[in-house]
């Protein structure tokens, strides 16, 4: 998809996914005068404020009320506009989980939500503040598409695309300064299909957001150190998930890790294991992502060390899965 987005090398490592995400809101504002920016005090946090520079009449802050913020945002829908609400992942998908889920989701309003400063991105602010089962909620919601962009070109795109397509959406993304995975917007992105970002025959890793360029790092060591073939896919879409592309990778390397910023109940992880299970076709399996507790509290990149999920982590998990035995039996004709 041909955008309007343009940044240069220097610009993308100051730049932040949420930056990135109020860029494209802005553009879309100059295109679609139906688009309509709402945010709970966090116009800054959240980089939705600059909207409110360009379209202060189309700008709206509800204050720390986020479930307010979700009720306005189903009204303003119901009457043609298309909202862009934005808050804190924590706080969209817990805080104001019955106004997701009724006032949104129930009427199929054609709304998009925009969580930020998701998954352990914003460490040091606590527990209360980790987004680690978000996630597992949103998927569980009907009618809402969950998205988790792996950059911030991937997020210009998942942007756009909510834009295009009608009903509720969730867009999670970080507060920090993410790595550029894509060189540009234009690799082809659809909601619903994951993207391979690395090609391999040995064992596949699935990962999501910032848990992708670090799965990449990991494949590109282990095949110029220890010559293990690593399929990385980002699997930005959670719901739908891709199922054709996790039934290839089962087929083809029979052995699948999955990587995620997140709970591993509920999840990515868990979303990929239905999909295989559901499949009847064994493979070795392993879930990487917060172990079913509260994450600790620091900088993103430490917890990310410390949780397993930055491509230190990733390596040691692809050895320890490399080393599972799986069904031999390569004829699954008669599984059919």
């Amino acid at each position: 998809m041909a955008g309007g987005l343009t940044y240069t090398s220097v610009d993308s490592t100051t730049l932040s996914t949420a930056e990135i995400y109020g860029k494209a809101l802005v553009e879309l504002g100059r295109a679609h005068p139906e688009v309509v920016a709402l945010t709970a005090d966090l116009a800054k946090s959240t980089k939705i404020g600059d909207f409110l520079k360009e379209f202060p009449d189309r700008f709206f802050n509800v204050g720390i009320a986020e479930q307010d913020l979700f009720g306005i945002a189903a009204g303003m829908a119901k009457a043609g506009l298309v909202p862009f609400l934005s808050t804190f992942s924590i706080f969209a998908s817990m805080r104001a989980a019955d106004q997701l889920h009724t006032d949104l989701c129930y009427q199929n309003i054609n709304a998009k939500v925009i969580a930020t400063h998701s998954g352990t991105s914003f460490g040091q602010a606590g527990s209360t503040h980790h987004a680690i089962c978000d996630l597992a909620v949103t998927r569980s919601i009907p009618n809402l598409t969950v998205i988790c962009p792996a950059d911030g070109y991937e997020t210009y795109n998942a942007v756009m695309k909510a834009y295009e397509t009608p009903g509720p959406f969730y867009i999670r993304i970080n507060r920090g300064f993410d790595r550029v995975l894509y060189k540009d917007a234009d690799y082809g992105y659809e909601v619903g299909k994951a993207v391979e970002v690395h090609e391999g025959t040995d064992i596949t890793v699935i990962a999501c957001g910032s848990c992708v360029f670090q799965a990449l790092e990991a494949a590109k060591f282990l095949d110029e150190n220890e010559g293990i073939k690593v399929r990385v896919l980002d699997m930005h879409t959670i719901k739908p998930i891709d199922k054709d592309a996790i039934l290839k990778a089962v087929m083809d390397t029979r052995r699948i890790i999955t990587v995620e910023d997140h709970n591993i109940v509920g999840g990515l992880g868990s979303a990929v294991a239905e999909v295989v299970v559901e499949s009847g076709k064994a493979c070795a399996f392993k879930k990487c992502g917060i172990e079913d507790k509260f994450a600790p509290i620091g900088l993103h990149e430490d917890i990310m060390s410390m949780l397993g999920i930055d491509s230190t982590g990733i390596i040691n998990a692809v050895r320890e899965v490399m080393k599972k035995d799986f069904e031999e039996d390569d004829n699954w004709d008669d599984d059919m």
